[in-house]
C-alpha cells in the first residue's frame, strides 16, 4: 500500500512538473516571443528635407504624418500603434539608397514610402528589391518600369503627360520644345515625348535640360526667342521652376503657352503666382476639386500640420499609398511586407478626388486627369477633365517593348 501510495505521489509530481513546464512555455510564448507583434508598426519616409525638390516634397511629408495619425486616432492597425520613421533624401539618389538600407536593416520598418525625386527612386529600387521589401512612389514619373516590390501611386506618362500634351498641341499648335531636369528619368520622358509629338503630327523644335536646382535659364531662353516655338513642354522640377517663370516674365513671353508638367500647386503658388497668361498644368488631382471629400481632406491636412499645407496630387498619391498600405494590412491580418506585399495589388480606397484602385499586372492606380490653368495667387482651376479613370501603361503601348528597351539603353538606364 505504502509503495502504491509512493508511486502516485511520484506520478502526480511528475504531472506537476509537466504542467509546471507547459505554463512556462506559454508565458515565455506570450510574454517573450511576440513581443514585435504587439509593439508598434514602424514604416518609413525618404524624401528631400532639404535640397532643390524640398518645397514641393514637404506637402508629401505633411500627407503622411497625416496619414499616420489618422491610422493612430482609429485605434491603430491591428490594435498596433503605427510609428513614422523620416530620412532626408537631400534630392540625392545615393542618400536615398542609404536612407532606405538603414530604415529596412536597422529600423526594421515593415514598408517605405517616398522617394519623390526620380532619381532616388531609381536609387532606391534595387534596395527595395534585394531586401524584398515594400515602396509606395507617389510622383509623376516617366514610366518604363516596373518592380514586384514598388507599388506606384502616381501617374504613368499615359495617365499625365501624353494626353495633356495632345490636348496643348490641338488648342496652340504642334511645334513644340521641351524643357526639363537634368538625368536619366528626364531623358527617357524626353525621348517618349519626342516621340509622341511626331506620331501626332507635331515637330520637336529642340530641348534642353537644366541641372537639378540650376538657375541658369540664358539658352533655353535664346531657343525660345530664335524657334519660336507654339508651345513648351516643361518636366523642370523644383526650384528650378523659378528661374524659368522668372525668365519668361523678364523676356515677355507671358502669353507663350506653357505645359508644366513637373510642379503642381506648391511650386504654383511659390513661384508663378499667376504671372503667366497661358501657363497649363495636368493632374489626377487639384486642389480646387469640388466635394465634401476634398474639402473634408484640406481641412484635416491643415489642422493637423498647418495652415500653410498645399495640398497637391502627389501629396495626395502619398496618403492613398498609406491608406492602401493600411488597408493591406487589416485584410491579411498582419504587417509582414511579403504578406502585405502580395494582398496590395487587390486594394481600392476612397480618395479625396474619388476612389484609388491598384491595377494588379501593373502595380500601379487607375487615375483621372485634369487639365488646369494657373490663375491669380498660383491657384488651379480646372478646364478640361478626361471623362473616364485611365488604366495605367508604364509600357507605352504605341512603341514596343523592345523599342522602349533600346531608348532606356540610349540614355544610360536599364529596364
Amino acid at each position: 500500500m505504502q509503495l502504491g501510495r509512493g508511486r502516485l505521489a511520484q506520478r502526480g509530481g511528475l504531472m506537476l512538473l509537466v504542467l509546471a513546464l507547459v505554463l512556462a512555455g506559454l508565458f515565455h510564448y506570450r510574454t517573450s516571443t511576440p513581443t514585435a507583434e504587439r509593439g508598434p508598426i514602424v514604416v518609413g519616409l525618404i524624401h528631400a528635407l532639404s535640397g532643390p525638390t524640398a518645397r514641393g516634397e514637404a506637402s508629401q511629408i505633411a500627407a503622411a504624418r497625416l496619414a499616420v495619425e489618422e491610422i493612430n486616432a482609429a485605434g491603430g492597425l491591428l490594435g498596433r500603434r503605427v510609428e513614422l520613421r523620416v530620412e532626408d533624401s537631400r534630392g540625392d539618389g545615393r542618400a536615398a539608397a542609404a536612407a532606405a538600407e538603414r530604415l529596412i536593416t536597422g529600423e526594421r520598418v515593415v514598408a517605405l514610402f517616398g522617394c519623390g525625386a526620380p532619381q532616388c527612386r531609381q536609387a532606391v529600387r534595387p534596395v527595395v528589391e534585394a531586401h524584398r521589401h515594400l515602396l509606395f512612389y507617389p510622383a509623376a514619373y516617366e514610366g518604363l518600369e516596373s518592380s514586384p516590390h514598388i507599388v506606384y501611386t502616381g501617374p504613368t506618362p499615359n495617365q499625365q503627360a501624353l494626353p495633356a500634351v495632345d490636348w496643348a498641341m490641338r488648342g496652340f499648335g504642334r511645334r513644340v520644345y521641351v524643357i526639363g531636369t537634368e538625368g536619366a528619368a528626364a531623358r527617357r520622358l524626353g525621348a517618349l515625348l519626342g516621340d509622341f509629338i511626331q506620331l501626332q503630327g507635331g515637330k520637336l523644335l529642340g530641348e534642353r535640360y537644366l541641372p537639378p536646382g540650376g538657375r541658369d535659364v540664358g539658352a533655353i531662353m535664346a531657343d525660345l526667342m530664335m524657334l519660336q516655338p507654339e508651345l513648351v513642354v516643361s518636366t523642370v522640377a523644383g526650384d528650378s521652376n523659378e528661374a524659368l517663370f522668372d525668365a519668361l516674365v523678364t523676356a515677355g513671353l507671358t502669353d507663350l503657352p506653357l505645359l508644366s508638367l513637373g510642379a503642381a500647386e506648391p511650386e504654383m503658388r511659390a513661384y508663378e503666382k499667376g504671372r503667366l497668361d497661358r501657363h497649363f498644368t495636368a493632374w489626377g488631382y487639384l486642389q480646387s476639386l469640388p466635394g465634401e471629400a476634398n474639402t473634408s481632406f484640406i481641412a484635416r491636412l491643415r489642422r493637423s500640420q498647418g495652415d500653410g499645407v498645399e495640398a497637391s496630387d502627389p501629396a495626395v498619391s502619398t496618403y492613398v499609398g498609406f491608406q492602401l498600405w493600411a488597408a493591406a494590412v487589416r485584410e491579411v491580418g498582419s504587417a509582414r511586407t511579403d504578406a502585405v506585399n502580395a494582398n496590395v495589388v487587390h486594394q481600392s480606397v476612397t480618395a479625396p478626388q474619388g476612389f484609388a484602385a491598384v491595377e494588379g499586372q501593373t502595380r500601379h492606380l487607375w487615375r483621372q486627369l485634369h487639365i488646369a490653368q494657373v490663375k491669380p495667387g498660383g491657384q488651379l482651376a480646372e478646364v478640361y477633365r478626361l471623362p473616364r479613370y485611365i488604366r495605367p501603361e508604364p509600357w507605352p503601348t504605341f512603341r514596343s517593348t523592345e523599342h522602349w528597351t533600346a531608348v532606356m539603353s540610349r540614355v544610360g538606364v536599364q529596364p
